[in-house]
């Protein structure tokens, strides 16, 4: 095995320039299908980032408006949701987990010579979990606020920041008063800021907020936590027949679809990974044909070795060699390319990655009313890597294995009257 080799090293010593434009095709291909991959899942992660902060098996319900004339009721009428329609979900507990609502409205919340736009949520404390609400210090509405309609109310801790004069310490915000309008709130949590928000999220209890609301306590959503509706089909099922039990309650068409609108979490995840996948297929096809191209460049080069040596080749026929041993040459030093600049291809091509990921996938684009990111996490895994790597050794193997046939197959004779 060592003569093998050593005549393998030799060989290629010989052949420095075009030894080194081959590895150069092979290690560029699998540093393609690197940093695609990569690439591909800081996209994907990004899309998905705002998808996570929301519990998966949970539909909105948000009203609309009527699109036809029913009963007295005029086509526009719109739909008014109330505390009544919670607890008529309830007909749904086969489904239903549970269902809770929530009052929103847009105000200015300032604390000093600080004041910043915020959208005001009046939430039940079950809010938190189907939100994914972080809570980072303090604590989150509980049910003794809702009990005695308390001015307490939890900020993002960028809206904390900005009260406190870009105050990084944003904890210093708990337990002060701020002004939601001109009504003086006790800060008793603060949470994390969604990194995509289009602004900035606060949230009281329920129950003051309908006392603050002017036009009337109408619920402006109201969230379902649903369980057992695995497929698009049942979700669909589900949903048409919410609507019309809807519809019916409130004396609407109970066929118009327009009276309420439904946001499923859980078909939209769907959809998503779906796409993902998709995707994902998509660029290690893309990858792979990158990659065929630098072992096609294998291929042609041991091709263009086997008409050099074919004199040596039909020599070691005359001598007694074996076919098989000519084919191993052949082969291995087909797969001694491919591993070593695959091995450098692969190095490389994951600290494009790192670098990648420290330039563009770490850093959000800010868009002046939020903050958006197109790459999160750039990078594969190393097991990814060597999959790939080791895809490319046996394309390497699979494309040194024609040249060496034709090399194994000359006929000593035929070999020792061609041109040297």
């Amino acid at each position: 095995m060592l003569d093998l080799f050593s005549e393998i090293w030799s060989t290629l010593r010989q052949n420095k320039l075009r030894t080194t434009l081959t590895g150069f095709a092979v290690s560029w291909g699998i540093i393609i299908i690197i940093v695609l991959i990569g690439t591909g899942n800081g996209l994907m992660n990004a899309l998905m980032n705002n998808a996570n902060d929301t519990v998966q098996n949970i539909i909105a319900v948000y009203p609309g408006v009527s699109s036809k004339p029913y009963n007295g009721i005029k086509e526009g009428a719109r739909m008014r949701f109330n505390e009544r329609d919670i607890a008529f979900s309830d007909q749904f507990s086969e489904k239903i987990d549970r269902a809770f609502g929530s009052l929103e409205f847009s105000d200015t919340i300032s604390y000093g010579k600080e004041a910043l736009s915020s959208e005001v949520f009046g939430v039940d404390p079950m809010i938190k979990d189907s939100w994914r609400v972080r809570i980072v210090t303090g604590r989150f509405i509980n049910q003794s606020d809702l009990k005695d309609n308390s001015k307490h109310i939890v900020i993002d801790d960028d809206a904390a920041s900005q009260l406190l004069g870009d105050d990084k310490d944003y904890s210093k915000l708990l337990g002060k008063y701020i002004n939601v309008g001109n009504i003086p709130f006790k800060v008793v949590g603060i949470n994390e800021a969604e990194e995509q928000s289009w602004g900035h999220d606060s949230y009281i209890p329920y129950t003051t907020a309908r006392t603050m609301r002017t036009e009337g306590a109408w619920l402006n959503r109201i969230t379902l936590e649903f369980h057992d509706l695995q497929t698009k089909e049942a979700n669909e099922e589900f949903e048409n027949a919410y609507k019309r039990a809807m519809n019916t309650f409130h004396g609407f068409d109970p066929e118009d679809t327009r009276t309420t609108y439904m946001r499923n979490y859980y078909i939209g995840n769907q959809q998503m990974s779906k796409a993902m996948r998709i995707m994902r297929l998509a660029l290690w096809i893309l990858g792979f044909l990158t990659l065929l191209s630098g072992i096609v460049g294998v291929s042609n080069i041991m091709l263009i070795t086997v008409k050099e040596r074919i004199h040596e080749f039909g020599i070691r026929k005359a001598l007694g060699a074996k076919p098989i041993s000519i084919m191993k040459l052949i082969v291995v030093e087909s797969v001694i390319i491919t591993a070593f600049f695959g091995y450098i291809g692969m190095v490389v091509g994951m600290a494009a990655d790192y670098f990648l990921d420290k330039t563009i996938g770490s850093h959000p684009m800010d868009m002046g009313i939020m903050q958006l990111y197109v790459f999160k996490n750039i990078g594969v895994g190393f097991d990814v890597a060597l999959e790939a790597t080791l895809l490319l050794i046996v394309a390497g193997t699979i494309a040194g294995i024609i040249p060496a046939w034709k090399g194994a197959k000359v006929r000593p004779i035929e070999a020792l009257r061609a041109e040297k």
